[in-house]
């Protein structure tokens, strides 16, 4: 009788919690369900990996294999139906009945129920740092990290389409790559465009059918790399807080293709970046760069007249 009254009273708890957290998630218009396994699948696994029993951190459970929209973002019952099962459940733990391992699928850091979600929000609710578990783990080329959100996942997934596109990762170095990674969707489509462009115009100016292999190296290693190593010779990313090489990457071709259109000549990676530096940068560069051609403009007048 006890263990019912705390049950319930647990679960009223929980239920007010559950709604609290909607409405903040839904104020910061994000996504409040847990991660679907089927957007872990858009990682591209290569394969997977029977690893036994497992004791595994509560918290790095995150997502879902076909019970990710009955439950919010923290395990939470999101449905009377899914409540009433947790209530069931927490009467049998008071009352001090052990239960079986669940089982997930682990994701790079991440793991997904595939058995079990009931007794994983549970765990959470009730403040437990692990569980004994039976692991399968997914071989991906881009790992996930517990803290993901859904909009991380699938920009995870775009990496991983492009990096199998590509096969990047096999044809440079590790001591040469550096991880690719967007802010926003639908980028990497865009880099494709970059490597077939540069492909074309190479087959050209050499007169022959380019590989795609080659021209994904070429591009990479005389265009990529040039200019995110200018963006981090200019602390362009301190400049521009919450983006990514990547990011500044694509701003920066699209404006030295502008210089270019411009004033009929290529001015390289480097030059490109210092002028979108003094263009779109925070104020004080821009009134800088300003400042410095007003003054180079007087000087120029000043000579003229003398």
């Amino acid at each position: 009788m006890r263990e019912s009254w705390q049950a319930e009273y647990e679960a009223e708890r929980l239920e007010w919690r559950a709604r609290l957290l909607e409405l903040v998630h839904r104020f910061k218009g994000e996504p409040d369900t847990l991660l679907p396994f089927h957007g872990a699948l858009a990682l591209r696994p290569r394969g997977e990996h029977h690893l036994g029993l497992r004791s595994i951190e509560v918290d790095k459970v995150v997502g879902s294999v076909d019970r990710y929209e009955d439950f919010h973002r923290h395990f939470l019952p999101r449905t009377p139906h899914t409540l009433e099962r947790w209530k069931r459940l927490r009467v049998l733990q008071l009352s001090g009945v052990e239960f079986p391992p669940i089982e997930v699928y682990q994701v790079g850091e991440a793991y997904f129920v595939k058995d079990g979600n009931h007794r994983v929000a549970l765990a959470k609710a009730t403040g437990q740092k692990f569980i004994d578990a039976y692991v399968i783990a997914l071989e991906v080329p881009v790992a996930l990290q517990p803290g993901d959100t859904l909009k991380d996942l699938i920009l995870k997934a775009e990496y991983a389409h492009f990096l199998e596109r590509t096969r990047l990762k096999e044809l440079i170095p590790p001591e040469e790559f550096s991880e690719i990674r967007f802010t926003t969707l639908g980028r990497y489509d865009l880099l494709l465009d970059h490597i077939a462009t540069r492909r074309y115009f190479k087959g050209l100016e050499e007169d022959r059918e380019i590989p795609w292999e080659e021209g994904v190296v070429d591009w990479y290693r005389n265009l990529y790399r040039p200019t995110a190593e200018a963006i981090r010779r200019l602390g362009l990313l301190r400049e521009f807080p919450g983006r990514t090489e990547a990011d500044l990457y694509l701003w920066v071709m699209d404006h030295r293709y502008f210089l270019a259109q411009e004033l009929g000549a290529d001015l390289g990676p480097e030059e490109a970046a210092r002028s979108y530096e003094a263009r779109f940068g925070p104020w004080w560069k821009r009134l800088g760069g300003w400042l410095k051609g007003f003054h180079l403009g007087t000087a120029r007048r000043g000579g003229r007249r003398a």
